[in-house]
């Protein structure tokens, strides 16, 4: 190992370790495309089949399943989910008085 390398703590979430905006928001994208990710490869579709029933091309279905997080966004992904015959739901609550800050959190259930 070089002496000269550091090893940092993450915080939990790579994108705020990395410094990118609003990285909370870039993290719930990333589950919901892993979820997406995890529904087709347990469906065993092919690419061409996911581009059907989600109606997108093969290349963005490529893209999804490679994670390019900058070519969806998250009202995008939930219309996947919806095609995927998947229910969304969004919850929005008041933060506790013990939360420093609001936040924004996805909270996935089972892939079945």
């Amino acid at each position: 190992m070089d002496t000269n390398e550091k090893i940092h703590t993450s915080r939990g979430n790579v994108f705020e370790d990395l410094g990118v905006a609003y990285p909370e928001r870039v993290m719930a994208r990333a589950k919901v495309m892993s979820r997406i990710s995890e529904i087709l490869t347990d469906r065993q579709l092919t690419q061409k089949e996911a581009s059907r029933i989600l109606g997108i091309p093969q290349s963005k279905v490529s893209c999804l399943m490679n994670g390019k997080l900058s070519m969806f966004s998250l009202d995008h992904l939930f219309e996947l989910l919806n095609a995927l015959d998947r229910d969304v739901e969004i919850i929005i609550k008041p933060k506790t008085k013990a939360e420093k800050f609001a936040t924004t959190q996805v909270l996935l259930s089972a892939v079945a």
